[in-house]
């Protein structure tokens, strides 16, 4: 089987070349934006003809794109997650190789959720800032290509390569600082959000499944259920070691200190949610993943504890 990968060197698409690559029937081409990729293409500036020739030349069965951006002002999210997935949806259709497309969306474009709820592909998305609504177009660009295509939508992935910049990671680098300074307590704010982590290795698992399968339209990856990122906070403590206490700076009636997260200024902005988190999606997220059990038979098998462990890894070496 002939794969094209798009965004081979990001975050989640060097998890997702592993796993390719350890798949002796699978033949692997990756297309980026890096001197290493095999192809050099930047979909937010390339046309649709040129992407189009490359793709009649190759002949890929699969096309995957995990290309994208996560960060930035509402204009460079657009171009990179929503134009170049127009470029995409476009080259294959003008091409002949009938490539199947796997897009790796996210649990953002949903928005807000009632806590205490799951999240499954029939809701009516409702994305709470740029990012999620970025995303949720390329994902209505994917649905309505007429292409035989699947949208992946990842919650929120940990494990090793988190970038310092996500909670978890931020988190990882607070831990370090006071261990390196020797600080017996550690005060974050930004704690109250309750996310679904899920460890990228099994994010490249449902991709290489979703590649095999012939599901289509969107399918959910997550752990199906939330940890408070307070929790996070303390089973990483357990995890490095850090003997010293861990207060919590945003509790009812403390002081606000979002060390964790930056306030959105959107004053006409609903949600069930107290406390505005950057990813626009409030307080809580759990994903509904019988989707993915049903469909693609993909379960998750790495645990929080596992992701935190190798996220902790990485940052002690910083030391």
């Amino acid at each position: 089987m002939r794969v094209l990968l798009i965004g081979a060197n990001g975050y989640l698409g060097r998890f997702v070349a592993d796993r390719l690559l350890a798949d002796p029937a699978v033949q692997l081409t990756a297309l980026g934006r890096g001197d290493d990729a095999d192809v050099r293409f930047d979909l937010a500036t390339g046309s649709p003809g040129a992407l189009t020739r490359f793709l009649d030349a190759v002949h890929p069965g699969v096309v995957i794109n995990c290309a994208g951006a996560t960060r930035g002002g509402a204009r460079d999210l657009t171009r990179h997650n929503t134009v170049a997935v127009a470029t995409v949806c476009e080259a294959l259709r003008r091409s002949g190789c009938g490539a199947r497309l796997v897009q790796i969306g996210c649990g953002a474009e949903y928005g807000p959720s009632q806590p205490g709820s799951s999240t499954a592909e029939d809701a009516v998305p409702r994305p709470g800032g740029p990012y999620g609504v970025s995303k949720l177009a390329a994902t209505e660009l994917v649905l309505g290509s007429g292409l035989d295509a699947v949208v992946l939508r990842v919650f929120s992935p940990a494990g090793p390569g988190t970038p310092a910049g996500s909670p978890l990671g931020r988190l990882a680098e607070a831990m370090r600082r006071a261990m390196q300074s020797g600080d017996g307590e550690l005060k974050l704010g930004g704690l109250g959000a309750q996310r679904d982590f899920i460890d990228v290795r099994d994010v490249a698992r449902a991709v290489h499944a979703a590649s095999l399968s012939a599901a289509q339209g969107v399918i959910n990856i997550g752990s199906g259920r939330a940890v408070r990122l307070r929790d996070a906070a303390s089973v990483l403590a357990r995890v490095a070691g850090f003997g010293g206490a861990l207060h919590e700076l945003d509790s009812p009636g403390g002081p606000v200190r979002p060390t964790l997260g930056h306030p959105r200024s959107d004053p006409d902005h609903v949600a069930p949610a107290a406390y505005p988190y950057p990813d626009g999606c409030g307080n809580w997220q759990q994903a509904d993943v019988r989707t993915a059990r049903d469909r693609l038979g993909w379960r998750p098998r790495i645990n929080l504890e596992e992701s935190l462990a190798d996220i902790w890894m990485e940052a002690a070496c910083r030391i």
